[in-house]
């Protein structure tokens, strides 16, 4: 059976655990080559003790040694992406590795909860720079890896990137204003990646994922696991498949893109369009005054059903993680 990710090369940064280690097992098993990238075991907090000694005692090199038993190839990368040399390395180590990136999936994360009126400037730093500076520093050299390849080609490469948001970023997850925001930042960087790297030939693409691991145990702490045997819908595994999709050849014509995945359901979020537009009267002039908006936009708002955004959030069924 052919492959779809066959001659391919990809990276997988947060794959030690969760979602990270099913995303890079997934790849593997549609044929890619992988780089297994983890910062070690720390909590999901980041706060842990990082693995010690060689790369071989790690994490990363168990999910690595996963791959090869199966008959893929891999290699474990033992570092934190959100050091800007420590992606720049990473980066490296793939195309020394396996001649080319062709693939990367950004999945590395911590959390640090607690309300904004709660928050200390290291609680939200710490979460900005994991998420947020994580995503854009291996995007960066990746990037700019895709870029060289397509001026020395004379034309376009084979690229693409997978990031990870949370629905904690679509329904404003009032107990992580570090992790919404930095999400949010994600969308930003992706969408504007896409566009970008279009020209080149590279796609970049998000999700936000829903799925039972460390970063969420608080939020499904109710939800029962599913008995031996049986489906359980947050299961890290019913992500990896979109993943995989979103990684390979199949999804040529998807840039740009939030989708929302969890155990049997796919849902692909619109951009944010105008719901109304309001003009000034020319009678009183070119710009409103405060009255005037008072005397539009109070009404309007007041017409609207309350929660709007998170009533539309749950009929897709969704929730924080």
């Amino acid at each position: 059976m052919s492959l779809p990710l066959a001659g391919l090369s990809a990276i997988v940064t947060g794959a030690g655990r969760g979602l990270g280690r099913a995303e890079a097992l997934e790849l593997a098993r549609l044929g890619a080559a992988v780089v297994v990238n983890d910062y070690g075991p720390p909590g999901r907090d980041g706060a842990g003790e990082r693995a010690a000694g060689s790369v071989s005692d790690s994490v990363v090199e168990s999910v690595a040694g996963e791959i090869r038993a199966a008959g893929g190839r891999a290699v474990a990368h033992l570092g934190d992406v959100a050091d800007f040399g420590t992606a720049r390395a990473l980066v490296d180590l793939a195309v020394r590795e396996y001649g080319k990136l062709d693939i990367l999936v950004n999945n590395a994360g911590i959390l640090r909860d607690r309300m904004v009126f709660s928050m200390s400037e290291d609680e939200w730093d710490e979460v900005v720079r994991v998420h947020l500076k994580g995503h854009f520093n291996t995007t960066r050299f990746a990037a700019a890896h895709w870029r060289e390849r397509a001026k020395a080609a004379g034309g376009r490469v084979y690229g693409r990137i997978v990031n990870t948001s949370s629905e904690a970023f679509l329904a404003g997850s009032a107990g992580q204003p570090n992790y919404a925001a930095a999400k949010g930042g994600i969308v930003g960087l992706t969408t504007s990646t896409a566009h970008a790297l279009a020209k080149y030939g590279v796609t970049a693409n998000v999700i936000c994922p829903r799925a039972r691991t460390r970063m969420t145990e608080d939020v499904f702490a109710g939800v029962a696991e599913a008995e031996p045997g049986g489906f359980d819908a947050l299961s890290p595994g019913h992500v990896a498949p979109l993943v995989g999709y979103l990684s390979s050849p199949a999804a040529a014509v998807v840039n740009g893109q939030l989708l929302v995945v969890h155990g049997g359901m796919v849902a692909v979020v619109e951009r944010p369009r105008v719901a109304v537009k309001f003009d000034a009267s020319l009678e009183k002039g070119p710009t409103f005054s405060f009255e005037e908006l008072a005397d539009v936009l109070t009404p309007y708002f007041e017409a609207q059903p309350r929660g709007e955004t998170f009533a539309a959030v749950e009929a897709l069924g969704l929730r924080r993680g």
